[in-house]
């Protein structure tokens, strides 16, 4: 595998659905939050709405993650558990 992605599980409360996707540890999470909701619009046929106050948290912890933190500076890792809410 490349280690320049991790592989998350994202759930999406909104819709009651889970994707596993990967995503390179480079971005940004608000960069992740635009990538992951873009890909939502695609799969649901735009039944997600994309909203400015949504956020990702640790679907362990609760905690946010800040949109301006790259992924590679956050304790998210292969198989770790994120929400967009």
């Amino acid at each position: 595998m490349d280690n320049n992605k991790i592989l998350l599980e994202v759930y999406i409360p909104a819709i009651e659905k889970e994707y596993d996707i990967f995503v390179p540890v480079n971005k940004k999470i608000g960069t992740l939050k635009k990538m992951v909701e873009k890909g939502l619009l695609d799969l649901t046929d735009n039944v997600y709405t994309v909203t400015n106050d949504t956020n990702l948290y640790s679907k362990d912890t609760g905690l946010m993650y800040d949109e301006n933190t790259k992924l590679i500076d956050t304790d998210l890792k292969n198989g770790s558990r994120i929400i967009l809410i």
